[in-house]
């Protein structure tokens, strides 16, 4: 059985009253794609919020790397080896492309090696070529494909995609279901997402989460063939 790189226990977020993520235990096998899947508004990116240090916990705990890293704050979460794209794009507009990923890069990477990581990084999502581009003038896929690169050029141990696949053509999310196989082994992948194709070709391990809690984690084909998670989600979401 795979090891676990990151772990939560009992985590939850309350805003006034209400409960976002309530008492979520959760483990994250080392070296694998798992997708985290579950209809809007089920809590997914409060959980990862709280897993990245972007939003505090009401309770509960994260370990990374069998730390309890609860008390960190974002940038120091990063530091120790996690990287994450948000659902919303979160790009420099004003740099071009090749400077985003080099300020990405400047964690892991000394000056003598900045560029030809930067290169390598680039044409790995496909966007060589384009270094010398405005950011913020790329199409919205493309910045996606920026966002993703920005995270790769940190060389994390633990890499989160929330949402990546949101606004990337057809040939895009092929491509992008070809990098994300091709990172397998180097890092570990949390997938949250909703086109359920891309789940299915990718996920090693799936958990499910509805109205903030855990309903199911397993397998692909036994998620699929469960019958709580059809009622709540794959009857409706992938339509």
């Amino acid at each position: 059985m795979a090891s676990v790189i990151l772990e939560t226990k009992g985590l939850t977020k309350l805003y006034g009253g209400l409960a976002a993520n309530t008492d979520v235990d959760f483990e994250l096998p080392r070296g694998r794609i798992t997708a985290l899947i579950g209809p809007n508004g089920a809590g997914k990116s409060t959980f990862v919020g709280m897993v990245t240090g972007r939003i505090p916990a009401t309770r509960g705990q994260v370990i990374f790397e069998g730390r309890d890293i609860s008390a960190l704050p974002a940038h120091a979460r990063i530091a120790l080896g996690m990287a994450y794209t948000f659902q919303i794009t979160s790009i420099f507009p004003g740099l071009d492309v090749a400077e985003n990923v080099a300020l990405a890069a400047r964690r892991t990477t000394d000056a003598a090696h900045l560029d030809a990581k930067v290169r390598d990084t680039l044409a790995r999502v496909g966007l060589n070529g384009r270094g010398n581009a405005l950011a913020g003038d790329l199409s919205y896929g493309h910045q996606r494909l920026l966002e993703i690169a920005m995270g790769l050029a940190q060389d994390p141990r633990l890499f989160i995609l929330d949402e990546p696949t949101q606004g990337l053509a057809e040939s895009e999310v092929a491509g992008f279901i070809d990098l994300v196989r091709g990172l397998a082994g180097e890092a570990t992948i949390l997938l949250i997402e909703h086109n359920m194709d891309v789940v299915m070709q990718l996920a090693d391990h799936i958990v499910v989460l509805d109205q903030g809690q855990v309903l199911a984690s397993g397998a692909p084909e036994a998620i699929r063939a469960d019958r709580a998670v059809q009622s709540a989600y794959l009857g409706t979401a992938d339509a």
